[in-house]
């Protein structure tokens, strides 16, 4: 995972964005700073604003509230201008089928002054033995390959990527990976909203938690993790749940530093398995509690939103 460092400059600010659709709000009064140079990631289960709060970044969208700076300008100033500085990759790019690869990047490429060659980022992006393939005949790797390519055509300093590899197998998801990893070594930012939490601990410096159109946490993967009080999750469920002891007695537990319930399972955090699972089933034993299931696992930011949230991140 990408290290922190001293904070650069801001790459982009909003702050009190809010944005209703009737009466559902789907942006309240969200505050966002995104540094030069690095990988932000915007997670939230569908529906938490994430892609709203995008749009809205890109110039795609009016705000009903709030203020929004891109690359220290802002739209109103000079759209246009701004636009030759950023690259961006829809959640759903439809490109025209019947162009080839080639085709697609050079119409892109005929959009900005200082574009990329196009057998540049064919190679970049792994398309170079598909240009004169049609887009129709491209796999779907293939195609977020080639939606990003014409994100990456124009030189952005800015890079926006809305959820780039839902429904990707795992090779084309890692082959995507990298290409972003080296577009960050050559000074670029990225905006990244994922529910993948491996992509977004992989990727990111820092992340933002969003739910309900609210920035709920803010940090590190790894800041975002101790927020559990210990790195590790022991997760078990008994044959008769009602025998299970109650929260306050496992919070007291050797090494548990916090308790929570999922599902008819219970959840404990921990720095120390190795004192929290004996202590555990110590605890059990006197009631003759039978475990139907006991699995330990490092915490993750799927962790995280759990306990923030209650919900999954992939929940709609």
């Amino acid at each position: 995972m990408p290290s922190a460092s001293a904070a650069p400059p801001a790459a982009l600010r909003c702050t009190g964005l809010v944005k209703r659709y009737g009466p559902v709000v789907a942006v309240d009064g969200l505050d966002l700073e995104v540094r030069a140079g690095e990988c932000f990631g915007l997670l939230g289960p569908n529906g938490a604003g994430k892609t709203t709060t995008i749009e809205i970044l890109e110039g795609l969208l009016q705000p009903d509230a709030g203020e929004v700076e891109v690359l220290g300008a802002r739209w109103a100033d000079g759209a246009g201008r701004l636009r030759e500085r950023l690259g961006i990759q829809l959640q759903e790019t439809r490109l025209e089928e019947k162009l080839t690869v080639e085709e697609t990047l050079g119409l892109f490429h005929a959009f900005y002054r200082h574009a990329r060659p196009v057998g540049d980022v064919l190679r970049v992006v792994g398309l170079d033995a598909k240009r004169t393939s049609r887009v129709g005949r491209l796999s779907g790797g293939q195609r977020q390959r080639l939606a990003v390519g014409c994100a990456l055509v124009g030189r952005p300093e800015l890079l926006f990527l809305d959820e780039p590899t839902t429904g990707l197998d795992p090779q084309s998801r890692r082959q995507l990976w990298a290409l972003l990893e080296d577009f960050l070594r050559d000074g670029g930012t990225v905006l990244l909203t994922t529910h993948y939490m491996e992509e977004a601990e992989t990727l990111c410096h820092r992340v933002a938690v969003v739910d309900a159109g609210r920035v709920i946490a803010l940090g590190t993967p790894a800041e975002l993790v101790s927020l559990l009080g210990g790195d590790h999750v022991i997760e078990f469920a008994l044959i008769e749940p009602t025998v299970t002891p109650p929260d306050e007695r496992l919070r007291a537990l050797a090494g548990v530093t916090g308790v929570r319930r999922e599902n008819g399972a219970v959840l404990l955090a921990t720095s120390a398995p190795h004192l929290a699972v004996p202590a555990l089933l110590a605890a059990l034993e006197p009631a003759g509690a039978r475990l139907a299931r006991l699995t330990t696992h490092s915490a993750t930011l799927e962790d995280v939103f759990m306990a923030l949230t209650g919900r999954h991140l992939r929940d709609g």
